[in-house]
């Protein structure tokens, strides 16, 4: 057999269950469900951080971003030395591109790399989007191009990464569409009102986007006979882009959906139950295209037994939990310091460990609904809404998954669940300490040192190099690492 096509669909804030294959009932994502009725529909993949530069990184390199150095952060960068799934296929001959969001947000120029790690970029063809705050990047089109351009001989990987359904929306456009309120299903967090209903009707509808684009692809490779050579995986990054979802770790910051398609290679119309992190997708797709990894080169693991596999429910026993957590996502705190945390995740909890639980949850994205809470704060009905969504966090959290997804009652305290919670902490610890971990190796300082790239918040300081080492040197605590006074590199170098 020719060695396989890939194509890895991302679209950018979109979490699990927000397809029409799961079920639900106000978006309607056709070709999506193609993918998953002609392949198979993960229950339990999960990103390894509910942010975007992380969660690409190790989507990319099979590492968690804790093993990435600035590679952890939103608008970090992803050290050259990390190497990408689609540069290690490029250097076997596959020809490879991107569209549009592969790796980022952050600085390639500062790594040293030649191109973004997802591959060199085909955004060059426009068109007229749905709503002026959709991308104008005619996804399907550039991919269309980068085949054209693709030699005859050389299999492809190519990353279609859309900008939807990350935010800004244009307000009120799902209900200028059709989309009705009764049909939006609010989480037990979020205040039940036209105003929250009408702003998922918004996401939606860019949900949406992204799926007819992929639908157009998914018929370019019908049209050229080479679909059923393809491996299509079909995801988002990370949570939805409301309160107590992106950018946390509970169930709606990191469960993610994730759908495959592999001709005649992926027994069709099955649903699986077994943990899939982000961390497994490049040892995945690298031994597809018979690519064996360095050893200890990636910390996931490969879950191609899954997908060939004609089983459905749990088909490899061994994948019962994920693991996933958070360092810096936003440039939102005075000093620049982020909000760790890290988590486990089982058939039968979710347990979150806050390493800085007096720093509280400040890097929401902004939006109608969260201006809706913040707005009506002061009200009796909505305090409880506004505690969940931006009150502080304790140590410890414990979430039972017979309570449901929305992750209401902390169960940390429980005597019934004492058990759960020592055995799940000392789990979860014991991966990290095995993986490096900075955070369980007392140096975890260090995620609050990592340039910044983008925009600076303006709660936050701009700290040049030199006054950002000035600042590390005073916050280290005594008889911990300290960072090497270097000002003429682009990231901060530590001492070995």
């Amino acid at each position: 057999m020719d060695r396989p096509n890939i194509l890895l669909a991302m679209a950018d804030d979109l979490a699990w269950p927000h397809l029409s294959a799961y079920g639900c009932r106000f978006v309607s994502t056709p070709a999506i469900d193609r993918v998953a009725q002609e392949g198979i529909l993960f229950s339990n993949c999960y990103t390894t951080a509910p942010t975007c530069t992380a969660s690409r990184g190790s989507v990319l390199t099979g590492k968690y971003p804790w093993q990435l150095e600035e590679g952890c952060q939103l608008w970090g960068l992803l050290p050259a030395k990390y190497r990408s799934y689609p540069d290690i296929l490029a250097e076997a001959g596959y020809f490879t591109g991107v569209t549009n969001k592969g790796w980022g947000p952050g600085s390639v120029e500062a790594s040293g790399r030649p191109h973004n790690p997802a591959g060199p970029a085909f955004n060059q063809i426009t068109c007229t989007p749905k709503t002026s705050k959709m991308s104008r990047n005619d996804y399907a089109a550039n991919f269309g191009d980068f085949l054209a351009q693709k030699p005859d001989d050389r299999p492809f990987c190519f990353w279609y990464g859309a900008k939807e359904p990350h935010r800004p929306y244009e307000k009120g456009s799902g209900l200028r569409a059709g989309k009705k309120l009764e049909d939006v299903d609010v989480p037990a967090y979020l205040p039940d009102c036209d105003e929250v209903r009408s702003d998922f009707l918004d996401y939606a509808l860019e949900v949406e986007r992204y799926d007819e684009d992929l639908g157009k692809m998914v018929d370019l490779l019908k049209e050229r006979g080479e679909l059923e050579n393809t491996i299509i995986l079909v995801t988002g990054d990370n949570g939805f882009p409301f309160p107590r979802a992106k950018a946390t770790v509970y169930q709606n910051g990191c469960h993610v959906p994730l759908a495959v398609r592999w001709g005649t290679n992926c027994p069709k119309g099955r649903t699986v139950t077994d943990f899939v992190s982000f961390a497994d997708v490049a040892p995945t797709l690298l031994d597809i295209a018979g690519i064996e990894p360095a050893p200890h080169e990636m910390a996931g693991r490969s879950f191609l037994d899954v997908i060939v596999s004609d089983q459905s429910g749990r088909v490899d026993p061994t994948r019962d939990m994920v693991i996933t957590g958070r360092e810096r996502h936003g440039y939102s705190r005075p000093d620049n310091v982020g909000n760790p945390m890290r988590s486990i995740v089982t058939d039968d909890y979710l347990y979150i460990h806050n390493f800085t639980p007096e720093r509280g949850p400040a890097d929401v994205d902004g939006s109608p609904t969260k201006a809706w809470i913040e707005d009506n704060r002061d009200s009796v009905e909505m305090k409880p809404y506004y505690d969940l969504c931006f009150g502080k966090r304790p140590e410890n959290e414990l979430y039972a998954a017979s309570d449901g997804p929305d992750c209401i009652r902390n169960v940390a305290d429980s005597p019934e669940h004492a058990d759960a919670l020592a055995g799940l902490r000392d789990r979860l610890h014991g991966c990290l300490a095995a993986q490096g971990d900075p955070r369980l190796h007392g140096r975890g300082w260090v995620f609050d040192c990592y340039p910044y790239f983008g925009r600076a918040h303006p709660a936050s300081r701009d700290f040049p190099d030199i006054e950002l080492q000035a600042y590390q040197l005073r916050h280290v605590p005594d008889g911990e690492q300290k960072p090497t006074a270097n000002t003429s590199d682009t990231s901060i170098r530590w001492q070995k």
